[in-house]
């Protein structure tokens, strides 16, 4: 069964961004509970930024699960990434991702990997950036495996990185490791712009796809762009997803009323 989730930001420095909820976490899991969402999906700015106890009964007190938890503060507040030249920087990298995998698994949830990918080019070509990538991507994928969660690769569009845009391109990576416990990110947002037919390349994604984010064309809420949700959706269920849905969209025009939005268009395409 596919369910729904919502995000939560509680990063500072990406405030405006694409995260319906932000900095309140008691709120946004009350207020997710009273829309009738299954998850919800955090972004913290770190791994102890956030009482691993207290999350865990937030979620138990309103019947959520938790979705995700992302690892993009390591790039927004520390410009951590996979790919940096420097080996110390990277080792840094990896072992912020690492905690953020220690604190989601014990909470039985996916870490996602996005912009801490990072991309080729000062002074790394993309044959080297692909060779760290993928080493760290074995390293992380075999360490979040203890949790019995696999770890999730986002690929995100050609304005934000050149490692990974495509599914396909997300596919042809996760072949090429020896781990198996690594899933991609289908995001609707970054496929909108590379990707010439959304439904197929999720049909091509089949067996790799592990986490969705339901958002629409122009990154406000599913239903307030010009996605044509139904095929999509007719592919998820062809390829026998049954993960998370989860809105990470502007909170436009506002946080309640983006939430409400998603819950909508989520009731109308997934069960309907």
């Amino acid at each position: 069964m596919i369910r729904s989730s919502v995000t939560i930001s509680l990063v500072p420095e990406v405030r405006g961004g694409p995260f319906v909820f932000w900095d309140d976490l008691p709120g946004a899991c009350q207020k997710a509970k009273n829309l009738g969402f299954d998850a919800v999906e955090v972004f913290p700015p770190a791994a102890d930024a956030v009482d691993r106890k207290e999350l865990a009964k937030l979620l138990d007190g309103h019947g959520l699960a938790l979705a995700a938890v992302g690892t993009g503060a390591g790039w927004v507040k520390g410009r951590l990434h996979l790919c940096l030249p420097d080996q110390a920087a990277r080792t840094k990298a990896r072992a912020f991702i690492r905690s953020i995998i220690d604190f989601a698994g014990e909470l039985n949830a996916p870490a996602i990997i996005g912009s801490m990918q990072g991309r080729s080019g000062d002074g790394v070509d993309h044959a080297t950036a692909t060779g760290y990538l993928s080493d760290a991507l074995e390293e992380l994928g075999d360490h979040a495996r203890q949790y019995n969660v696999p770890l999730i690769f986002e690929p995100i569009n050609r304005y934000e990185t050149n490692m990974a845009n495509t599914v396909e391109q997300g596919v042809r990576l996760l072949k090429g490791l020896s781990t198996k416990n690594v899933a991609l990110l289908a995001d609707l947002f970054h496929m909108n712009i590379e990707e010439a037919n959304i439904a197929s390349a999720i049909r091509a994604g089949a067996g790799h796809i592990g986490h969705v984010h339901f958002v629409d064309s122009n990154r406000r809420p599913a239903g307030m762009g010009h996605l044509d949700f139904h095929p999509i959706v007719v592919a998820l269920r062809e390829i026998g997803y049954n993960g998370f849905c989860s809105a990470e969209a502007f909170p436009y025009p506002d946080p309640d009323a983006a939430a409400a939005q998603t819950i909508a268009a989520f009731r109308k395409y997934f069960q309907s």
